[in-house]
């Protein structure tokens, strides 16, 4: 009888990384459901066709590259990558916007460097960013929560209008600058904050739907932490980060300055937070690293809200530090046992 000798380790990389990818999946449920509920079926069409692009274009390139075309396919990477890509379109998208935005996705930002595990950039901000830039109309037409509205933009429509089949024109009176955006453009021209708290947009917290959806990206972040698919470091360091710098600022000048809860119930930061920032593979990966890595995307942001041209800031913050993070790998490397690193003594 022969036996055969297994070493580790046990578990596949592939079994591991699908699981990886169908908790983030599980956790970004919470988000999009109150998304939908709060703005309508649209974004539910935005990631149902990016998924559909995102696993064409993946099943293409891995045919061009001779790579095997299912087990990559069966990762979910590139559902994730998708869904986190539609989650920061406006909740009308056309389609060419997604294919064009998704293309950019899983070319430019993950095979173009080798694929997963060799990408530089989160590759779902990597096809967003490009839309931004190219696209600055299309992507900043956004609409008000049904709540404020009272008008909901139903499923027929929204499919027709993302096939090319309706006319956007006629929602116009439904769509409206992001709280973030209306606030920065108000304060820019001396409106006191508690004037601009006036407006429907606001609300009673922070801003009508928005807080809500913020809050759930963060049960979706704690579940992410309870299964361990992330570490706290990164969403920790940027949520502190960000925190730290409004509350600085507001205490300055709580008439013309947003709130710390503001900054953190606004946007996409904790989405960004827990779902973007947190890529393993572009991430920083020391304890130490990630603290930095984090720290930096939270000051980051806060800087691009109050004095950049755009109103949230999360894209550019993760691409920029995902710039430094061999940097910030290489000055937190943890030393390594047996190994004398200081030079004085070998002189």
């Amino acid at each position: 009888m022969t036996s055969v000798l297994v070493s580790s380790p046990y578990i596949s990389p592939s079994s591991s990384l699908r699981r990886l990818m169908i908790n983030v999946n599980i956790g970004l449920i919470p988000g999009t459901l109150a998304y939908a509920w709060f703005f309508g079926v649209g974004v539910i069409i935005n990631i149902l066709l990016a998924i559909v692009f995102a696993l064409a274009y993946e099943a293409v390139i891995l045919w061009l590259r001779k790579k095997p075309v299912i087990p990559h396919l069966t990762d979910y990477s590139a559902v994730v990558a998708a869904w986190l890509f539609a989650l920061c379109l406006p909740m009308h998208a056309p389609w060419w916007l997604v294919a064009v935005g998704i293309g950019f996705t899983m070319i430019a930002g993950k095979h173009l460097y080798g694929g997963l595990g060799f990408n530089p950039f989160n590759p779902a901000m990597v096809g967003y960013v490009v839309l931004l830039i190219s696209f600055p109309l299309e992507m900043t037409t956004w609409y008000l929560p049904i709540a404020i509205s009272g008008e909901s933009i139903g499923l027929a429509d929204s499919i027709a209008y993302s096939l090319g089949l309706a006319d956007i024109q006629q929602w116009d009176a439904l769509s409206s600058a992001t709280p973030l955006d209306q606030f920065k453009t108000l304060s820019g021209q001396n409106i006191s904050a508690s004037e601009i708290r006036l407006s429907p947009v606001f609300g009673n917290f922070v801003a009508v739907g928005w807080e809500w959806i913020a809050a759930c990206w963060f049960i979706g972040g704690l579940w992410l932490l309870y299964t361990r698919t992330i570490k706290w470091q990164i969403p920790v360091a940027v949520l502190g980060s960000i925190s730290l710098c409004a509350l600085v600022f507001y205490l300055y000048d709580p008439e013309r300055i947003a709130s710390p809860l503001f900054h953190l119930f606004s946007g996409a930061i904790m989405l960004g937070a827990f779902f973007i920032a947190t890529d393993p593979v572009t991430a920083a990966t020391t304890d130490k690293g990630r603290i930095a890595y984090g720290i930096l995307i939270g000051l980051l942001v806060y800087l691009i809200r109050n004095w950049g041209g755009y109103p949230d800031g999360i894209a550019f913050a993760v691409l920029l530090a995902n710039m430094c993070v061999p940097l910030i790998d290489y000055y937190t490397q943890p030393r390594v046992y047996g190994v004398n690193t200081d030079r004085s003594d070998d002189e």
